[in-house]
């Protein structure tokens, strides 16, 4: 096991405070070991570059534009 003395910003201590809590883990560096698998399955295992990740996350976040069925659609955009 490796020990580090490391600082964090606040945010990011209160992210780990969050995951200990979630997952009733005993103290930080268990919330730490769980964020470092986590990130190993999205991010270096799943194939996908990071960019790529931000870029999906960034899709996701906009709005669902609604066409209704086939007779909406044509009817909207003036189609026969």
């Amino acid at each position: 096991m490796v020990k580090a003395i490391v600082e964090i910003d606040e945010e990011a201590n209160r992210v780990i405070n969050v995951i200990k809590a979630q997952y009733a883990f005993k103290d930080k560096s268990q919330a730490i070991n769980e964020l470092a698998r986590q990130y190993k399955a999205l991010v270096l295992e799943s194939g996908l570059r990071p960019e790529y990740l931000k870029k999906l996350e960034k899709i996701r976040s906009e709005p669902i534009a609604r066409v209704g069925n086939a007779k909406d659609f044509r009817s909207r955009y003036g189609l026969k």
